[in-house]
C-alpha cells in the first residue's frame, strides 16, 4: 500500500506537536513555527497553523451514530489499537465516539473509536479482526 500525504489545519504548533508526539506516538518531521510535519503511523501529515479552522459538521452517520466529516485516521493491528486506547485514557482525551465493535460476527467486523487532536480536527481509529477484509461489502 502506498503512503499519503494530508495537509491539515491547526491552531498552534505546540499543542499539536504535544498532541501527535506524545499521546499518538507520531515521529516529528520537519517543522517551522508555522507548520509541522509527523510520521503517522507511515504516512506524512503536515499540521499548518490557521487562525481559521472549520466548524465540526457530524453529518455522517454509522450505526445511528453521527460522526464528523471530514474525518482522518488510520487501521492498526488489535493490540496498536488498544494500546493507542490506553494512552487516550490515560491523557483524559474524550472520545466523540467511544471504543466499540462494529459489525460484529460479519465480514468487516472492526474496532472503531472517534476523537478530536486540540484544534479540533476528528480523528477515527480502527482495527479489523481480519486485515484482510478492509473492504469487505
Amino acid at each position: 500500500m502506498n503512503a499519503f500525504h494530508y495537509a491539515f489545519k491547526v491552531k498552534d504548533i505546540e499543542s499539536t506537536r504535544k498532541f501527535y508526539v506524545e499521546i499518538l506516538g507520531c515521529k516529528e518531521g520537519r517543522s517551522t513555527e508555522h507548520w509541522i510535519d509527523f510520521d503517522f503511523f507511515g504516512n506524512q501529515l503536515s499540521a499548518h497553523v490557521s487562525a481559521n479552522i472549520p466548524e465540526l459538521d457530524y453529518c455522517g452517520q454509522v450505526d445511528g451514530i453521527s460522526v464528523p466529516v471530514p474525518h482522518f485516521g488510520c487501521i492498526l493491528k488489535k493490540e496498536e489499537f488498544s494500546s493507542l486506547q490506553e494512552r487516550l485514557t490515560a491523557h483524559d482525551i474524550k472520545f466523540v465516539v467511544k471504543p466499540y465493535t462494529r459489525y460484529e460476527g460479519k465480514p468487516g467486523e472492526q474496532q472503531t473509536m472517534f476523537f478530536l487532536d486540540p484544534s479540533g480536527n476528528p480523528l477515527e481509529f480502527k482495527a479489523f479482526r481480519n486485515e484482510e477484509e478492509v473492504f469487505a461489502s
